[in-house]
Order: C-alpha cells, then sequence, then structure tokens
C-alpha cells in the first residue's frame, strides 16, 4: 500500500494544504511547530476517525484539531493497495462516517462494515490492521525514545514487552498481577472474608436459611391451591348438577301441571261415562217401570185397535155378566107371578128389573166414562214419561258426543305432551353431556319424582353450601399467610439476585483464570514460537543498524533483555547506553512490520531519530532504505540530516516542505 496524495481543507494548524508522496523514502522537512505531528494524526484520523474520547489526555483528538474559526474540518487521503486498487477517502470530521470512492469515482462505503461505535471499518479490512496495533508499530514517533538516563529501565521495559506479547506497552508479569490483584479485589479467594464473593456467599446461606423456613408457608399455599381448584372444580361440577336437577325439576313440573289438565279431563270423561251409565239406568228403569203404558201407547195403529177390542170385550164380559142377571130377574119375575100369589111381593119383587136396567144403564156409562178417564191419565202420563224417556236420550247423546270430543282431546294431548316432554329430556341432557358425567344424567333423568329431585336438590346444595364454607375459609387462611409468602418472594428475589451476582462472579473469575490460561498459553507460544523470531529479527536488525557492534539480542525471564558483546559474554541491556537502546527499540519494532498485515502498509517515522549520532542515523537510513525498499517510508523532520545523508548515499527520496 501507498499514499499518493493527501489534501486538507482545515484540520488542526493545516490549513488548504495538499501533499504529495511517492514510493520509497519521503521526507517531509518543517520547523518545529510546523504541523508535523498534526498531518500525522491527519492520515490516522482519515484511515480510523476522530475520538472525542479523552483517553486520559486533557483534550480529545476532535477538541483539540477542530477549528475555532469555523472553517471546514475535513480533508481527503487519495491510496493505493498491493493490488494497484485506488481510493480516496474524504472526511468531514465532525460526522462519524467517511465517504469511499473506488478508482471510477463510486461511493462504495455501504460495502465495508459500520461499527455502531468505531464507525466505517474499511482500513482495517483493506489491511487488518487496528488503530492500536498501527499506532504501536507503523507510526514511531520522538516522544517513544526521548527518555532520559533515568527512564532507561522505562524503555527496556518497554523493548521486553514488545518481546513477550507483541505490544511495548503491555507487560506479560504486569498483566497477571493485575488480574491477580483485580481477581482478588473484585471477587475474592476462599481465604478472604470481607471480599465480594465470600459476602455474596454469607448472604446466599442465610438467605437459603431463611428460604427453608418459610417455604412451608409456600407448601401450605400450594396446598390451599390445590384444594382451592379442587373445590371450586367440585362447586362448578354441583352448581351444574344443580341445575340439571332444577331444570328436570321444572320440567316434571310442568309435566304435573299437565299431566294434572290430562287428568281433570279424564276425570271429566269418567264423570260423563257415568253419567251415560246413569242415563241408561234411567231410561232403562222409566221403560221398566211403565212398559204396559209403553206396550198401549207406543205401538202402531194396529196394535191400538187391538187395544180398543181388547177394551171392548172387557166391556161385554161385563155387560153380558149384567144381561145374564137381567135374564134371571125377568125369569124369577115371571116365576113369582106364577108361582107367587102375593101382588105386593110381585109388584115389589117386580120392580127390581127397571131398577136392574137402570143401575145397567148408569154403570154402563159409569164405566165408559171411567175407561175414557183411565185412557187420558195413561196417555197423559205416557206423553209425560215419554218426553222425559227423549230428554234423557238427547242428554245422553250431547254427552256422548262431548265425551268423543274429549277422547280426541285427550289423545292429542297426550301425544303432544309425551313428544315435548321428550325433546325437552334431550335438549338438557344435550346441554350438560360436557358439564356432567354421562351416569350422571342418566341416574338425574330418571328422577320421576318430585320429591326424590327435591331432596337430591336439597343434598347438593348443602354440598355447594360446605364447600363454599370451605372455600372462604381456605381464603382467609390465605390471607394470613400472605405476609409470610411475600416476605419469601422478597427473599427469593434477593436470593435470585445473589445467585446471580454470584454466578457474575465465578464467570469473572473463571474468565480471569481463562484469561491467565490465556495469556500463560500465548506467553508460552510466544516465547517457543514468536519471540525467537522477534529476537532473531532484532538480532539481524541491530546487528545491521549498529555496524554489527551488537549481533545478537535475546530474551529470558530471568534477566530480561540480554545482548551478547563483541566479545561473546552478555550483558543485560540495562547496561546499554540509551542511543542503543533507541536502536533495540526501533530495530524491534521493524521487525514486526512485516508480521502484521500482508498489505506493505507505509512506516511513519516522525523525529524518531533525533536523539541518533551520524552513524547511527546513516546506519538506519541505510538499512530503512536496503530493507524496506518495497515499502514507503515517511519520515518527518526538523533538520537536513537525513537529506544530506541521502544524498550523499545517492539514495533517491521525496522531500516536502512544510
Amino acid at each position: 500500500m501507498k499514499i499518493n496524495k493527501l489534501m486538507i481543507n482545515s484540520y488542526g494548524k493545516l490549513r488548504n494544504k495538499e501533499i504529495k508522496l511517492e514510493d520509497g523514502i519521503n521526507i517531509i522537512y518543517g520547523k518545529n511547530e510546523a504541523g508535523k505531528s498534526t498531518l500525522i494524526n491527519f492520515m490516522i484520523n482519515t484511515f480510523y476517525g476522530i475520538s472525542k474520547n479523552k483517553r486520559g489526555k486533557d483534550f480529545s483528538d476532535y477538541d483539540r484539531y477542530k477549528p475555532w474559526s469555523g472553517e471546514d474540518f475535513s480533508g481527503k487521503v487519495e491510496y493505493q493497495l498491493d493490488n494497484n486498487n485506488k481510493y480516496e477517502i474524504y472526511r468531514d470530521f465532525n460526522k462519524k462516517n467517511p465517504k469511499i470512492f473506488n478508482e471510477n469515482m463510486e461511493d462504495i462505503s455501504k460495502e465495508f462494515n459500520i461499527d455502531k461505535n468505531k464507525g466505517n471499518e474499511f482500513f482495517y479490512e483493506q489491511t487488518k490492521i487496528d488503530e492500536d496495533l498501527f499506532l504501536s508499530t507503523l507510526a514511531i514517533n520522538q516522544n517513544e525514545v526521548k527518555l532520559q538516563n533515568q527512564e532507561q529501565n522505562f524503555l527496556i521495559q518497554k523493548i521486553a514487552n514488545l518481546a513477550q506479547t507483541g505490544d511495548d506497552s503491555v507487560s506479560f508479569k504486569r498483566v497477571i498481577d493485575r488480574i491477580n490483584r483485580r481477581q482478588l479485589d473484585e471477587v475474592g479467594t476462599e481465604r478472604s472474608r470481607e471480599k465480594p464473593i465470600n459476602i455474596i456467599a454469607r448472604n446466599i446461606n442465610n438467605l437459603q436459611e431463611e428460604k427453608e423456613e418459610l417455604e412451608k408457608y409456600k407448601n401450605f399455599r400450594y396446598e390451599f391451591e390445590n384444594e382451592e381448584n379442587n373445590l371450586n372444580e367440585e362447586i362448578l361440577n354441583l352448581e351444574n348438577e344443580n341445575s340439571f336437577l332444577k331444570e328436570i325439576k321444572l320440567l316434571n313440573e310442568n309435566e304435573k301441571i299437565e299431566n294434572e289438565k290430562i287428568k281433570i279431563k279424564e276425570n271429566i270423561k269418567n264423570d260423563n261415562l257415568e253419567k251415560i251409565n246413569l242415563l241408561n239406568n234411567k231410561i232403562n228403569e222409566l221403560k221398566n217401570n211403565n212398559q204396559n203404558i209403553f206396550e198401549k201407547y207406543s205401538e202402531n195403529n194396529l196394535k191400538n185397535k187391538k187395544i180398543k177390542n181388547n177394551k171392548n170385550k172387557i166391556n161385554n164380559k161385563k155387560i153380558n155378566k149384567l144381561n145374564i142377571i137381567f135374564i134371571l130377574l125377568i125369569l124369577i119375575n115371571i116365576f113369582q107371578f106364577i108361582f107367587i100369589k102375593n101382588n105386593i111381593f110381585r109388584y115389589i119383587f117386580l120392580l127390581t128389573v127397571p131398577t136392574f136396567l137402570i143401575f145397567y144403564l148408569f154403570f154402563i156409562n159409569h164405566q165408559n166414562k171411567k175407561i175414557k178417564n183411565k185412557e187420558k191419565i195413561e196417555k197423559n202420563n205416557f206423553d209425560k214419561i215419554n218426553l222425559e224417556l227423549i230428554n234423557l236420550k238427547n242428554e245422553k247423546k250431547l254427552i256422548e258426543n262431548n265425551l268423543n270430543n274429549l277422547n280426541e282431546e285427550l289423545n292429542k294431548l297426550k301425544n303432544n305432551f309425551n313428544l315435548k316432554i321428550n325433546l325437552e329430556k334431550e335438549k338438557i341432557k344435550n346441554n350438560y353431556l360436557n358439564k356432567l358425567e354421562k351416569n350422571k344424567i342418566n341416574n338425574f333423568i330418571n328422577l320421576n319424582n318430585l320429591e326424590n329431585i327435591n331432596f337430591e336438590i336439597e343434598k347438593i346444595q348443602k354440598l355447594i353450601n360446605d364447600k363454599k364454607l370451605r372455600l372462604h375459609s381456605l381464603n382467609l387462611d390465605k390471607k394470613n399467610i400472605e405476609p409470610q409468602l411475600d416476605n419469601l418472594a422478597k427473599i427469593e428475589e434477593e436470593l435470585v439476585n445473589n445467585n446471580e451476582r454470584m454466578l457474575t462472579l465465578k464467570k469473572l473469575d473463571l474468565s480471569m483464570n481463562l484469561a491467565k490460561d490465556v495469556l500463560n498459553s500465548a506467553y508460552e507460544n510466544m516465547k517457543n514460537l514468536v519471540a525467537p523470531k522477534f529476537t532473531e529479527n532484532l538480532s539481524n536488525n541491530i546487528s545491521e543498524i549498529t555496524d554489527k557492534k551488537y549481533t545478537k539480542v535475546m530474551f529470558n525471564e530471568a534477566e530480561g533483555l540480554i545482548v551478547e558483546l563483541e566479545s561473546g559474554d552478555y550483558v543485560s541491556a540495562n547496561r546499554l547506553s540509551i542511543g542503543t537502546i533507541d536502536q533495540l527499540y526501533l530495530s524491534l519494532r521493524l521487525s514486526m512490520i512485516d508480521e502484521m498485515s500482508d498489505e506493505k502498509v507505509p512506516i511513519l517515522l516522525d523525529e524518531a531519530f533525533a536523539f541518533y549520532d551520524d552513524e547511527r542515523l546513516r546506519n538506519i537510513l541505510m538499512y530503512l532504505s536496503s530493507e524496506f525498499k518495497n515499502r514507503q517510508i515517511i519520515i518527518f523532520t526538523c533538520t537536513n540530516r537525513e537529506k544530506d545523508i541521502l544524498d550523499e548515499a545517492k539514495i533517491n527520496y521525496n522531500l516536502t516542505i512544510m
């Protein structure tokens, strides 16, 4: 990768600045406070974004470099990757995300991942180098090597950190010690007493004891709730049974009313039958008691003539008797005239004949009158009896007609009533099929006796009342244990919170142990694989930079960083001069560059050689020009020493004056 051009509209003290860069070595010359460090920050903030976080400094980069006079706080960087793809990055530093254009000037900003905190991560996706790694390796400034004699150990430690962890600001031992201290402070150990994990363990133990003491109330509540649910279910079933029986009762009462109606009509029917029987008896009795009259007056005319003949016969018999008597009287009178000589007696006896004749006539007349009267009376009696008989027959016929109508009405009423009752029963059964057991329905539906139904209703109602009374008692018991259950709920909540805190602490403890294990593993891996490679590169680099004065650098845990002298002896790096230590530090960082990314990202050196003497400066410039000729190097300096040495060595470079 190489940077082709920088265009700054306004950034810190820089205004309307355009800088072109070339392959190889680029020297950006400027006096102190000319804005060289500001230019480096512009490049880095264009790639990674500007931070509003102070990060331990007095001012954030945003506040530090934002123009006071309101200029356009923006700029652009043109660069190309090793695959020759060209890009332009325009960034308005007031906004989180830049605009990214390809060489066809197409906006491809959305093709890269956008982190909600860091913004668009295009440069990391292109180079696999994040900002921290860029600052710790590729960007080297004078502040990192500008040390006094008493700070020599600090720089040695930074070199050791690089050798151990790959980051000069990270010490393995310090990290482990810091994790151990944090683990002790934030978690604690079995031996500690007033540390978080021990305090929480005691709280959990106390809460658990209180919880176990109050659990019985919870069990009581569960028992109450189970019993309450059972009671409610039983009450519901009983109320369904009660409702079913009441409907059956109402149906039976209606059936009883209808039966009473039928019974009344049956009684009317029976009364009519009795009336008919009574009328038949009366008719028969009337006929029997007046049979003679009916025989005389109820026959046809021929029969009436026979009656008259019979009357004549009766009269003739009586007349014949009288005639015989009259003849006897005449014979006696003749005889007395012949034989009796007494005239008085004769004439007196003779008077019997006319007297008898008179009597005879009177008798005939009297008999005729008597017969006529008798006939008249009999005829009147016959008419009267016959009328009564006709009335009885008419009354009987009327009752018989009513009886026939009543029978039809009864049959219809019975048929309709039975059908209606059966339909109502089926309807009631269907309504309760999902509410009651089938055998219960069948048992209840067969209770046709209202007394039995009322008995069942009273029994069920008593059960309902008893269960409701028990339910009320349960509710009172539940209210009495509610405060204990509330306390139990609070304790359980506290217990959950403490268990969660304990789990968090255990996870933290586990993560810290895991971190230490990973660090130890990484450290061992670094010692076995990476560190030897770094120390080998470092040895080669320091040999070139120091003109083979120091040819071997190693690191061990006992003495730290050690250097082999020309005599073959090893000495601690602490015994070297600050200049040599500076060379070691720069060598180690340069030795790491090729390991960071497949992309050959430019090296930024900001007054990195300010404390090098001319010989050391010449050695490092020769080393950079030969070992990193395929990588862009940008040197920021306030002197002409770099330019003069490169000119003397006839090494090409690109010069920009600020």
